[in-house]
């Protein structure tokens, strides 16, 4: 489920946050260096959250990452937009851009082991894509429908949360198969 949402987030953003910004006035040079905000905060945020992930649990890093990114998305919604705000919490997002990868594929690799981590990731991954799509599309949807992209900043905060709770509630631990294996090693 925190995939899905992470390619929801990623695609909503990257493909609908210039019209965003257009339909509160901004310049669209704000929506350029939104994106490339994004960018930068990616490197940072990547790395960051894949070395939390050392730290903490995986999951509680994972939550921690969705908790941010539904503040941020708050922070479009509610702040008053002006172009300094929307490039300095399009950096903030991007420090949960892609941190997603590591902690979630170092989760899968741990409960079920590194043998069948290819296929398992892989269908992960394409949860990712089927968010990626119902982001892009739904969030056009809905703004055609009603003329504001409010809907889908509140989907997202609420998706955001979801995946945090999901997250929390992960036993984040061997499956039995590889508990038993280990024992008998």
């Amino acid at each position: 489920a925190g995939f899905f949402v992470c390619g929801f987030h990623l695609a909503f953003i990257s493909v609908h946050l210039p019209a965003y910004a257009a339909d509160r006035g901004l310049e669209p040079w704000v929506a350029t260096a939104a994106l490339t905000a994004v960018g930068l905060g990616n490197i940072f945020g990547t790395y960051g959250f894949a070395k939390l992930g050392t730290v903490i649990q995986k999951k509680d890093a994972l939550a921690l990452l969705y908790t941010i990114r539904a503040f941020i998305f708050l922070g479009f919604l509610l702040l008053p937009l002006s172009p300094t705000l929307v490039i300095t919490m399009s950096f903030l997002l991007g420090l949960t851009w892609l941190g997603t990868v590591p902690l979630t594929s170092g989760l899968v690799a741990h409960m079920f082991g590194p043998v069948y981590l290819s296929t398992l990731f892989g269908l992960v991954f394409m949860g990712h894509q089927v968010g990626g799509f119902l982001g892009s599309w739904l969030a056009g949807r809905i703004f055609d429908m009603v003329g504001s992209y409010d809907p889908v900043w509140w989907l997202s905060v609420g998706l955001g949360l979801i995946s945090a709770l999901l997250h929390i509630l992960i036993r984040e631990r061997p499956v039995e198969r590889l508990r038993a294996a280990a024992a008998t090693a």
